[in-house]
């Protein structure tokens, strides 16, 4: 900045203080005949100007407090005078109105040919104004001045980076380094400690770039190229991109390893875009896409939504995106297979997802979304439950009902229309947790959902459930769907997939022939009030012995839980045998048939199935046993099931389905008699309340037995309610089984 002198300071002299002690530095510049009028202090404060009434300018060095070259003369005495911020050009005035610009730049150079301090100051200066070139130029000029030295070439790679030569800053980084390394003094060689190695940056890419791509699709669509790209393909593409150079330098400059901005680039890079959508007629397949530019494909029909999506991933800032049309092999069953249980993955690990809806006109109104066609299909489902960031595109692919937000599961009217229509709470819509907690639920999302091929009605649950299994096209529906129930009670041990009403699965008979069977909500019965169960308790114990209570409490509470594998059912259950079947008239046209039973110990009721059933009774009996059974669950203990105890790792407490914890986690120390007589008080009010919860009303199954022993659910149309005739005949109640049911 250029500064005036006040007109009462008359002086020839310049003077340098030190402003920390107010002492004088040096001898004072002399040189000028007349007054200073004004002075300016070049910008890398090598040097200063002044301008006298002795009619020159006069530059100086702030090093050796020496005159710089001759003096720029004028024909009236100066007033004024700048210096341009690259310290190249110097302009002044006269007190008549005259200017004058100089080129300082020869001058300064000849001054300062031999001083390296000067031209890296110089050189710095201009980094800091964007001027790569002449810092360029600055900085090669202290490597030719002190070619030993590291700052040439650090200050020669700052301008080379900000110039994005990335390969040439790369060349002069690798030469300052070596520098460092070759120092004499120990003080420059540590320099070298706060510079990360290349070895060490490109095993932090490496190790960014595997964990990123670990959740990632096999192959994505380049949506710059229109290319499709297998994982070395992404991989190549990184390492030459524009983005992995500008990571390289800045990891170089950082020391200890940056690897926090490693992992924000790369994940930055290689995020994806997924597309959820309705297959059209005739969508280009990975065949039809592999070795060409989607964008030079005929934009005719599905062609045009692939481009279209890809556009608008590109312009959203992303590199990479895909559809399953055409980045799955489908004609692989390796791949099919893991891309099946794959996907829910990609989705929840996707940067965004793009929900295309087809049928939604540009005019549509609230409501469309709803029902949309896209809204009926089963792949759907955890299309928009898993991922974390999703937007709807309308025909024309301007987003749904113009909401411009960054996550549409962050607009309260979307997410609510997405409720009422599927009955997913809205809390699941914006964060799912897959899992086989609340199964039932989850199979009653998608009952009405429908899949071009029948097995997919229950590969596209997988990830839902958080279950890994084969993919088998050509099983069928109803072993497709088996196996997945099957896979749900064994790790979970959570039967509640047993709440259904219609047809029985070939797979096996306690499991249903169609998801449609869990339409209907399941079944709840009233459950009496806390009040009503401690009158009960205390009706009970006039009748009951706590001995027997006990005895019965500890019977549940050493239960396993139930095992499902091999398509064989092992069910835990209270079995209550039938004593008599009899059949009521039927209806012409009517399919199902109507039955009046009775069992041990419960009160009488009506079966309606599909299956003709042997009729039977005291007076008439028969060899086939039928028995009405109670499953067991924990919850009758008032205690949470095993799929609802996360353990250590926050899953579930029970491994593979097939054993439940037997034994306390910890050793309790020793009780005094006070605390023992607690507990007892309270084991017996657990034991009583128990025999109220199995005084309740329950949702019962048939079971036939077959000729090896094992059983058969026969299937109803309507849930089976049954319940004791009399909860303090314990003793009745303690035919506690654990069957196999084929």
């Amino acid at each position: 900045m250029a500064t005036n002198l006040s007109p009462q300071l008359k002086t020839k002299k310049i003077k340098f203080w030190d402003s920390s002690n107010g002492t004088q530095i040096g001898q004072p510049c002399t040189g000028h005949t007349d007054y200073i009028k004004s002075l300016v202090i070049s910008s890398d404060g090598f040097f200063l100007a002044t301008a006298s009434q002795d009619k020159t300018v006069r530059l100086w060095s702030t090093k050796s407090y020496k005159q710089i070259g001759q003096p720029l003369k004028h024909t009236a005495w100066v007033s004024c005078v700048a210096i341009s911020p690259n310290g190249k050009l110097l302009v002044d005035g006269d007190h008549v109105g005259n200017l004058r610009l100089w080129s300082i730049e020869n001058t300064l150079s000849a001054a300062f040919m031999k001083d390296s301090s000067y031209f890296a100051r110089r050189s710095k200066v201009m980094l800091g104004q964007d001027l790569y070139a002449e810092a360029l130029s600055d900085a090669q000029k202290v490597i030719e001045l002190d070619p030993s030295s590291h700052l040439g070439y650090e200050l020669k790679h700052a301008a080379l980076l900000g110039a994005q030569r990335y390969d040439d800053a790369f060349e002069a980084f690798t030469m300052m380094l070596s520098k460092l390394d070759d120092a004499t003094d120990p003080q420059i060689r540590s320099l070298r400690e706060q510079y990360a190695s290349r070895s060490k940056i490109d095993d932090a890419i490496r190790q960014a770039i595997h964990i990123q791509l670990e959740n990632a699709p096999l192959r994505l669509i380049n949506t710059s190229t229109g290319r499709l790209c297998n994982r070395d393909a992404q991989i190549n593409a990184f390492m030459e991109s524009t983005e992995c150079k500008e990571l390289l330098q800045s990891s170089n400059m950082h020391g200890p390893l940056q690897t926090v901005l490693i992992k924000e680039a790369v994940a930055k890079y290689f995020g994806w875009v997924m597309l959820s959508h309705r297959w059209g007629i005739k969508e280009p397949l990975l065949h039809d896409i592999q070795d060409r530019n989607i964008y030079n494909l005929d934009p005719v029909r599905t062609v045009v939504k692939l481009q279209k999506f890809c556009e608008v991933a590109r312009d959203a800032g992303y590199h990479w995106a895909w559809s399953d049309t055409c980045c799955i092999d489908q004609n692989n069953n390796v791949e099919l297979g893991k891309s099946v249980n794959s996907m829910f993955i990609w989705y929840h690990y996707s940067a965004l997802t793009i929900v295309y809806l087809s049928d939604v006109l540009p005019s549509s109104e609230s409501g469309a979304l709803a029902n949309s066609i896209w809204n009926t299909r089963g792949w759907t489902v955890q299309e928009f439950l898993a991922p974390k960031i999703i937007l709807f595109y309308q025909a024309d692919w301007s987003l749904y009902l113009d909401r411009r937000s960054r996550n549409h599961k962050q607009s309260v009217s979307i997410m609510g229309e997405l409720e009422r229509s599927t009955g997913i709470n809205a809390q699941a819509l914006v964060d799912f947790r897959p899992g086989t907690r609340d199964a039932r639920e989850k199979l009653q999302w998608a009952s009405t959902r429908i899949t071009t091929l029948q097995e997919d009605i229950a590969y596209s649950l997988f990830g839902i459930f958080g279950v890994h299994l084969p993919v088998i096209y050509g099983e069928r529906k109803q072993n497709a769907l088996g196996r997945l129930l099957q896979e749900i009670i064994a790790h979970s041990g959570d039967i509640t997939a047993l709440d259904w009403v219609g047809q029985s699965s070939t797979f096996n008979s306690c499991l249903p022939a169609d998801i449609s069977s869990y339409k209907a909500p399941p079944c709840t019965l009233s459950f009496p009030s806390e009040d009503e169960i401690q009158d009960s308790v205390s009706m009970l114990r006039k009748d009951v012995t706590v001995e027997s209570a006990s005895k019965l409490y500890t019977t549940f509470e050493n239960l396993s839980v139930p095992r499902f594998a091999n398509a064989r059912l092992q069910l835990p259950c209270i079995a209550f045998p039938l004593t008599e079947v009899r059949r009521r008239p039927s209806q012409d046209g009517v399919r199902c048939f109507t039955y009046d039973v009775k069992a041990d110990d419960l009160q009488n009721l009506l079966i309606i199935t599909e299956d003709k059933l042997v009729q039977f009774s005291p007076a008439r009996r028969i060899r086939q046993t039928f028995l009405l059974i109670r499953p067991w669950t924990r919850h009758l203990l008032e205690l949470p099931d095993f799929a609802e105890l996360p353990d250590v790792d926050g899953q579930s407490s029970v491994e593979d389905g097939w054993s439940g914890p037997e034994s306390p986690l910890y050793d309790s120390p020793p009780m005094s008699p006070g605390e023992q007589g607690t507990v007892d008080l309270e084991s017996s009010r657990r034991a009583f309340r128990l025999i109220v919860h199995l005084g309740q009303p329950f949702s019962a199954l048939l079971l036939a037995q077959q000729h090896g022993g094992e059983y058969k659910r026969i299937a109803s149309d309507n849930n089976i309610i049954a319940q004791v005739r009399d909860a303090t005949s314990v003793d009745d109640m303690m035919d506690v089984r654990m069957l196999e049911i084929l």
